[in-house]
C-alpha cells in the first residue's frame, strides 16, 4: 500500500533535528561495515518511474535480508540487542523485530535503505553495481519516490557528483548518516517498544518451561 503523506512528514520530521556527527579534515571514515541524485533532474530513470504509475511497495532490495535463512534468537541474543545497536543488525531476527519496530514508525525505508548499501559495497561486476546503484536511487534518494529517505544537502550533494561514475561505495556517507539517525533516534524507542519487550518476555518464558 502506497506511504501516506504524513507518514513521509513523520519520519522527516523524526530526522530533521538529527545530523550525522562532523568530520575533522584528515579523519578516516567510519567503519561503516560495522555500523552503521538529486530527483528534480528529467532523467530516464524519472521519465521511466512515471510512466510506470503507481509503484509497488515491495521493491528489489526489500527482499534482501528474506533471502537469508530464519532463525529463532536465544534469550541471551535478545537481551544482547539492548546492549549494542550492531549486534541487532548483524542478526536476522534482530532485523525484522526492528524493521517490524520501524513500518510502526513510517520509517521501515531507513533500515532497507541501509542494507541495500550494504549489499552494493558487495559488488565488483561494474554492470551490477551499475544497476543496483540505480535502483537504490529510485527508491530511497529520489524526491519522486514515496520511500525517500532523509538525507541532507551536503550528502545528497555529494551523491550527485558520482552520478555518472555510480561505485558500490557511492552511498557510503548517506548510509552512515541513515545508520546514525536509526541509532539515535528509533532504536531507543525500539527497546521499550512492546514489539521488543514482547519477544524479551517470550523468550524468558520459553527459557523457563525448558
Amino acid at each position: 500500500m502506497p506511504r501516506s503523506v504524513s507518514g513521509v512528514e513523520m519520519r522527516k520530521r523524526q530526522a530533521a533535528h538529527i545530523e550525522a556527527p562532523p568530520q575533522a579534515p584528515g579523519q578516516p571514515r567510519p567503519n561503516t561495515c560495522c555500523l552503521c541524485w538529486c530527483g528534480c533532474c528529467k532523467c530516464l530513470w524519472n521519465e521511466d518511474r512515471m510512466e510506470r504509475g503507481d509503484r509497488q511497495t515491495c521493491t528489489k532490495m526489500d527482499s534482501i535480508e528474506t533471502a537469508e535463512e530464519h532463525s529463532h534468537p536465544s534469550l541471551e541474543e535478545v537481551l544482547s540487542w539492548s546492549r549494542s545497536f550492531e549486534m541487532m543488525l548483524r542478526s536476522l531476527e534482530g532485523r525484522e523485530v526492528f524493521r517490524e519496530f520501524l513500518r510502526s514508525e513510517y520509517s521501515e525505508d531507513n533500515l532497507l535503505f541501509w542494507l541495500a548499501c550494504e549489499e552494493l559495497k558487495k559488488e565488483t561486476n561494474p554492470t551490477v553495481v551499475e544497476e543496483k546503484s540505480r535502483i537504490i536511487y529510485e527508491d530511497y534518494v529520489s524526491i519522486l519516490s514515496p520511500k525517500e529517505v532523509s538525507l541532507d544537502s551536503r550528502v545528497r550533494e555529494g551523491i550527485n557528483q558520482t552520478l555518472t561514475e555510480p561505485s558500490n561505495l557511492m552511498y557510503e556517507e548517506a548510509q552512515f548518516q541513515i545508520y546514525t539517525l536509526m541509532h539515535r533516534d528509533s532504536f531507543p524507542r525500539f527497546l521499550n517498544s512492546t514489539v521488543y519487550r514482547d519477544l524479551l518476555a517470550n523468550r524468558r518464558r520459553t527459557c523457563l518451561d525448558t
